[in-house]
C-alpha cells in the first residue's frame, strides 16, 4: 500500500509557505498551503494527508490548538512543528500531544527531509 503523498503547510508567513512548498516539492511531495489553521480546516480534505507542518504561533487558532483538533478528527495524521518560538514548554506540549518533530526556524531542509522520511517509514510499517 502506498503511503499518502500530500503534505499541508499551515503558516501565517507567506514566505515560509512558499519556501516550504519549494522544499517539499523537490522532495517529491504534493503540497497544500494555508495561511491559517481555520483555512486549513475549512478547505483541506483530511483523507490522503501524509502530514501537517504548522507554525506554533499564528493569529486565530494556534498550532497547538490545530494539533488538538486534528487529533480529534484524524488521530493518525502526523504533525510537525516548525517555529521561531521554540520554548521548552511549547516543545513538551507539542511532543506530548503526539508531534513527530519540533524544529526551530530557520529550519534546515535536511531536518525536514529526515522527519518526513520517518513519517513515510511509519506508514509503510503500518
Amino acid at each position: 500500500m502506498q503511503p499518502p503523498s500530500r503534505v499541508s503547510v499551515i503558516d501565517d508567513d507567506e514566505s515560509v509557505r512558499v519556501a516550504s512548498s519549494s522544499l517539499l516539492r523537490s522532495l517529491g511531495w504534493e503540497v497544500s498551503l494555508y495561511p491559517s489553521a481555520e483555512s486549513f480546516f475549512d478547505a483541506d480534505p483530511l483523507d490522503g494527508l501524509a502530514c501537517v507542518i504548522t507554525d506554533l504561533n499564528m493569529p486565530g487558532m494556534s498550532g497547538l490548538q490545530l494539533q488538538q483538533r486534528l487529533r480529534a478528527l484524524k488521530p493518525r495524521v502526523p504533525v510537525m512543528f516548525i517555529t521561531a518560538f521554540a520554548s521548552d514548554a511549547a516543545r513538551r506540549q507539542a511532543i506530548d500531544g503526539g508531534a513527530v518533530c519540533f524544529l526551530s526556524k530557520p529550519v534546515d531542509g535536511g531536518a525536514v527531509a529526515d522527519c518526513l522520511e520517518r513519517i513515510k517509514e511509519g506508514f509503510l510499517k503500518g
